[in-house]
């Protein structure tokens, strides 16, 4: 009898912690959409937040839910939008795919105005004085968007310029957040053709600090057949909608500012 009261108090308290479990299993128990599974498979899974959603999780349960729609995943690939759209019952549109561009060309080209010892990010290197760049529009070089692309699409040049991998890009606006001084830019993959500046200063002083910096002397303006560019406030602005990546604006420009694209 011993050894009999233990064995039987232990197994009923076994008997009784399980039914516990069980019941609180049923009662709690989280009950999943079937749909859920299925469309994380197709999702990128960068939890990168460019849906606005609360990670990749979050945006499939908001599409199940009606509270967001499949294009507002930008670094998502078309298969994987007609993969989710299929699961759901929906359509989707076919998108362009957009791509980072940088507006500055100047890097190296452009002098420093003092030695930068601090943190090697752009937006701390932004806070002291603009930065060390004479010119105060152009990119510091301190490759805080390389850091902050979750994709790997973005590497520095030996010019101390970003270069943006149009096969890697994923369009999740990253780097034109944490850019500090606005030189990224998301485009449509199919225009080739942009404007590799940002400073709105006169041609005189542009010239004065950049090599290669827009000078505002409107010939691109002149030989654009389509209206598709113009000067606005010292800096050649493209009207993606009418331009055609025809290339003549790029012939003319001068100071070789207006650019091809990866060329």
């Amino acid at each position: 009898m011993k050894i009999l009261i233990p064995i039987l108090t232990l197994g009923g308290l076994g008997l009784l912690f399980g039914l516990g479990l069980a019941f609180a299993a049923k009662k709690f128990c989280v009950i999943t959409d079937p749909k859920l599974e299925k469309i994380l498979k197709h999702i990128p899974g960068a939890n990168c937040g460019a849906c606005g959603m609360a990670g990749c999780m979050g945006f499939a349960e908001g599409l199940i839910k009606g509270k967001c729609s499949i294009e507002q995943c930008t670094v998502m690939q078309q298969g994987q939008r007609e993969k989710i759209a299929e699961v759901l019952g929906v359509k989707t549109a076919k998108k362009v795919k957009a791509v980072a561009t940088l507006y500055c060309n100047g890097g190296k080209k452009v002098k420093d105005r003092f030695i930068y010892n601090g943190l090697q990010d752009c937006i701390a290197a932004n806070m002291i004085m603009q930065g060390q760049k004479a010119c105060s529009w152009g990119c510091l070089g301190l490759a805080s968007c390389v850091k902050a692309c979750p994709f790997g699409a973005i590497v520095m040049t030996a010019e101390g310029l970003p270069r943006v991998l149009e096969d890697r890009c994923r369009s999740c606006g990253k780097c034109v957040e944490v850019c500090p001084k606005n030189l990224f830019t998301l485009i449509p993959e199919d225009k080739k053709v942009y404007v590799a500046c940002s400073s709105p200063d006169s041609g005189k002083d542009t010239r004065a600090l950049c090599s290669v910096g827009c000078i505002a002397c409107r010939r691109c303006e002149k030989v654009c057949k389509y209206d598709a560019i113009h000067v606005v406030d010292n800096l050649a602005i493209i009207d993606y909608n009418k331009c055609t990546s025809c290339g003549e604006c790029v012939e003319v420009c001068p100071m070789k500012t207006i650019r091809i694209k990866n060329a």
